[in-house]
C-alpha cells in the first residue's frame, strides 16, 4: 500500500535530442518561475549544444540543487535527462 505523499516518476530512457532539449527548456522555465536565475542561466542556449556540454550543465545543476529539497521537482527532471544523455546524437 502506498501513501498519498509517495510519488513515483516514470523512468523514461528513450528520449531523443528534441525531447531532452524540451525537458531542459522546461527546467529553465521552472527555474525562472522559482526565481533561480543562476540555475535558469545554465540552460540558456541549450538547443543544439554538444552532448558533453549538456552533460556538464546537468551535473552542475544537480550538484547546485543537492541541498535545496524544496526544488526536488526540478532535480527529478534533471535526473531524468541525465538518464537519457546517452541518446544525444
Amino acid at each position: 500500500m502506498t501513501s498519498e505523499s509517495e510519488k513515483t516518476m516514470k523512468l523514461v530512457t528513450n528520449l531523443d535530442r528534441k525531447a531532452i532539449e524540451g525537458k531542459l527548456a522546461q527546467v529553465r522555465a521552472d527555474a525562472q518561475g522559482a526565481n533561480l536565475k543562476e540555475l535558469a542561466d545554465l540552460f540558456n542556449g541549450i538547443e543544439g549544444m554538444p552532448r558533453a556540454q549538456i552533460e556538464a550543465k546537468v551535473k552542475s545543476a544537480l550538484k547546485w540543487l543537492a541541498d535545496k529539497p524544496q526544488h526536488n521537482r526540478i532535480a527529478s527532471q534533471l535526473e531524468l535527462v541525465g538518464l537519457n544523455l546517452a541518446n544525444l546524437k
